[in-house]
């Protein structure tokens, strides 16, 4: 369980915010002078040095969304410009991208960041570029949401690259491209020109992933743990029945791949910050603004508890929680996770991930007159960040592109790299930990100095 430290504030971590954004920096202009575009996005780390991995091109928007990140949390210009360009040139076969559920990575990455900033004055854009990031968010979350398989019961979910009866977990971060999509006025049009609302569409994924990738310990889940998030979610396309419980990069559909855990703890959370901000109209009758709230909350809460109580005292937690080597770690809940172990991986990606969830979560809980409990989210978000913050997990060397150290990709594909004389993958990084550390990092920045809080929606 997560040693929560509760005397920890955003304002202490100041000289880990201002280390990791230098040490960023010469990550970010060393990778963009050695990376040939050809060899297509950067995925993992091999040795320290970057490479692609064959799936799908999901983590592009995260290369040039991390520059992004970095001007915004320094006002580098360099970075802007990387970031500027390579969106313009590189991300619009992304936009519409009609084979992946990875929008929300991509394109909210690289044209909603850019998006935001622009509104907010933060670099010269004329009327036509901001025109320009707008179109595309609008066409990105509507791409998004024609990749829809249709259950009964007014439900239905954004499928994955495996097909049609495919519901992942990780979906539920890409519901920023319908949500910024819906924000800019934005439906899609389908047959006979029906209107379909894009609100809606998010409304119904994030129902129907609660009710069958969560676990809640009770009613249908009454035999499992509150909290357990499995992977994937298979149904029958004849009647849109659900049949079972899969994982693509978990150890078991009876396990809980803990990025994936962490995918859906953050998605609830900062959504809860979105949704709260709708007018309370634009909500369908049978989804009402309380009762949505009061569902995502749940999701989240139970998702916070989980992560906290099933992962190492320092708050980074082993790439599954049923992984089978686990066994040989003896008491491995009750102190600071081991990366160097021999028999099961951490993943540190899923700790930048989850902290973020978690101190959204937190504040969220402090503004609804909560304060107690989000003060205990929001610290054991604090105490995850302060982690991933340091060594062993921040990566300072030159001679290593990555910034987050000791993250995997996908266990059972044997995708990770495993060094010489160990016997499990440590030491590499990958292109959404460096992402997601950074954007960890500029929430945590934004709250220390008192400036606009930051969120995918900008305000």
């Amino acid at each position: 369980m997560i040693r929560i430290d509760t005397s920890l504030t955003p304002a202490a971590l100041r000289r880990d915010l201002d280390r990791l954004f230098e040490a960023s920096a010469r990550k970010l202009f060393a990778l963009q002078k050695a990376w040939d575009p050809r060899r297509g996005a950067p995925v993992v780390t091999v040795n320290g040095k970057y490479v692609s991995r064959g799936w799908t091109e999901w983590t592009q928007g995260f290369q040039f969304g991390s520059a992004i990140l970095q001007f915004a949390a320094t006002g580098d210009r360099r970075a802007l410009a990387i970031g500027r360009t390579a969106t313009h040139d590189r991300m619009a076969t992304h936009v519409s991208h009609v084979g992946v559920h990875d929008h929300g990575f991509n394109v909210v990455s690289t044209y909603g960041n850019l998006y935001q900033l622009a509104n907010a004055g933060r670099f010269a854009a004329t009327a036509g570029e901001i025109r320009f990031y707008e179109l595309a968010l609008k066409v990105s979350g509507a791409i998004q949401a024609a990749r829809w398989t249709a259950l009964p019961a007014g439900l239905g979910y954004i499928y994955s690259f495996n097909g049609p009866h495919s519901l992942f977990a990780d979906t539920i971060r890409s519901l920023r491209s319908l949500a910024l999509s819906h924000r800019l006025g934005h439906v899609l049009l389908g047959e006979h020109d029906q209107e379909i609302s894009l609100l809606g569409r998010l409304l119904q994924h994030a129902e129907t992933t609660a009710r069958f990738n969560v676990y809640f310990g009770r009613g249908r889940d009454r035999y499992d743990i509150r909290g357990r998030v499995a992977h994937e979610s298979i149904f029958n396309l004849n009647d849109g029945s659900y049949r079972c419980p899969s994982s693509q990069q978990g150890y078991s559909p009876f396990t809980t791949w803990t990025r994936g855990l962490a995918w859906v703890l953050c998605g609830y959370a900062e959504q809860l910050e979105f949704l709260a901000a709708l007018p309370a109209r634009q909500f369908p009758v049978e989804r009402s603004k309380t009762r949505v709230l009061s569902r995502f909350l749940d999701v989240a809460r139970a998702t916070a508890d989980y992560y906290i109580e099933q992962t190492p005292a320092d708050g980074v937690p082993y790439w599954d929680t049923g992984a089978p080597g686990l066994v040989a770690l003896d008491s491995y809940l009750d102190r600071p996770a081991d990366p160097f172990n021999d028999h099961e991986p951490v993943d540190s990606s899923a700790a930048a991930i989850a902290a973020q969830g978690l101190i959204r979560l937190g504040r969220y809980l402090q503004a609804h007159q909560q304060a107690r409990e989000g003060a205990r989210y929001s610290a054991a978000g604090l105490t995850v960040a302060r982690t991933v913050f340091r060594e062993p997990y921040l990566s300072t060397s030159s001679r290593h592109q990555g910034l987050l150290l000791h993250t995997v990709y996908h266990r059972p594909n044997g995708w990770d790299h495993v060094p010489r004389g160990r016997k499990i993958p440590c030491g590499e990084s990958c292109m959404w930990g460096d992402y997601h550390l950074r954007e960890l990092a500029l929430l945590l920045q934004r709250i220390a100095e008192g400036g606009s809080y930051y969120t995918f929606f900008g305000d």
